[in-house]
């Protein structure tokens, strides 16, 4: 899997997550299917590869990353103040885990999810010897 991702960016095996998964749900961190089960405003952790980060000159400071595990992906929100109060987790993390709030858009018939991070924290060292790397759009 190490060499795939070297390689290619990518493995056909099983995800990284899913061999730390155990040790994620310990710390009380869900995968991206549970997180699709939450209602709107229920307080959520997520953690996941980092495979975009994007800050568009539209967005007045906020940045939009995109996390990855075994099971989909989370659309993460990070305000202008946390990013500027975390900014290392924020822009260096290969694996970050996020603490907030799970925003389910009812109007949309709750198919437009976000998770409002409140917390960031960079759990690379998890990974060991895996090189992940995420597109960036800041």
């Amino acid at each position: 899997m190490i060499f795939d991702y070297a390689a290619l960016g990518l493995t056909l095996r099983s995800h990284p997550l899913l061999l730390l998964r155990e040790q994620l749900s310990k710390m009380k961190l869900m995968t991206a299917a549970q997180l699709c089960d939450l209602p709107n405003g229920r307080l959520a952790r997520a953690c996941g590869i980092v495979t975009m980060r994007q800050q568009p000159y539209t967005a007045k400071g906020v940045v939009f990353v995109t996390l990855e595990d075994e099971t989909g992906h989370v659309n993460v929100i990070v305000w202008k103040a946390l990013k500027e109060r975390q900014r290392p987790a924020l822009l260096r993390s290969r694996l970050l885990a996020v603490y907030g709030t799970w925003q389910r858009d009812v109007e949309s018939g709750g198919d437009v999810c976000h998770l409002i991070a409140g917390h960031l924290q960079d759990l690379t060292p998890l990974l060991g010897g895996l090189t992940t790397q995420s597109r960036e759009f800041c």
